[in-house]
């Protein structure tokens, strides 16, 4: 899970770990954001959802969170306060969206289990779609990060080799998560390719910048840290 992930960073179990973008900000270690590579989206995401039997979004009045979820915990919060005008209650469950939606109006959701579960009845929001809609940015969810004193040691793995490597054999990705996620091909490799950005250009960083600055103005963090990245 990506907090798992954070965490273990945190406590220097590893030395660099996919995590949660939010917690660069929150890490009290000196960590270090790999550049360029990340898992991100420009318009809809589809891994990242927040789902209710509501029909109106701002009937919305309590929000059970995916305690797999830092970044997109944060960035639901902040939606809700700086755009749509309310806030609702928050409480963090496991990724089990019957018992969340059995006692509050929506959940949020994501990873496997926002792709996979039954959409019979329900309203689903798109996470990077309702951010895009309001701000007209990308979304970066998690970025590759280092330890401080580990940035020598790592500063010969290249991780954009090893993003575009994966981008090669998306046939085959797709083909194993097919049978893990019951899901079709196509519509996984679709995801990989038109739903997750792996770059990081201008549009990307814009996105990026201002969440960390809504983040701080809704007192999710108490400051912004500028982003040091490892040089190549």
């Amino acid at each position: 899970m990506p907090a798992r992930c954070a965490d273990l960073l945190a406590t220097a179990n590893v030395s660099a770990a996919l995590v949660p973008v939010i917690e660069y900000q929150r890490l009290t270690r000196d960590v270090y954001a790999v550049p360029d590579v990340c898992v991100g989206s420009r318009r809809e995401v589809r891994s990242v959802v927040l789902v209710s039997r509501k029909d109106d979004i701002k009937e919305i009045r309590s929000v059970a969170l995916d305690e797999s979820s830092r970044t997109s915990a944060t960035l639901i919060k902040i939606l809700f306060r700086e755009f749509i005008g309310h806030e609702p209650q928050w409480e963090t469950y496991s990724p089990d969206l019957s018992r969340m939606l059995s006692s509050h109006d929506a959940a949020l959701v994501i990873g496997d289990p926002a792709m996979t579960f039954d959409r019979t009845g329900i309203n689903v929001w798109d996470l990077a779609s309702l951010w895009n809609h309001f701000t007209g940015l990308g979304f970066v969810f998690a970025m590759w990060m280092v330890r401080a004193e580990a940035r020598e040691a790592l500063g010969g793995i290249d991780f954009a080799v090893a993003r575009d490597e994966g981008l090669s054999n998306l046939d085959d990705i797709a083909t194993e998560y097919s049978k893990v996620l019951g899901l079709q091909h196509s519509e996984l490799k679709l995801y990989l390719q038109q739903n997750i950005s792996f770059h990081i250009d201008d549009e990307m960083q814009a996105g990026l910048d201002l969440y960390f600055k809504l983040a701080q103005r809704h007192k999710l963090i108490d400051t912004v840290r500028p982003l040091k990245t490892v040089q190549p």
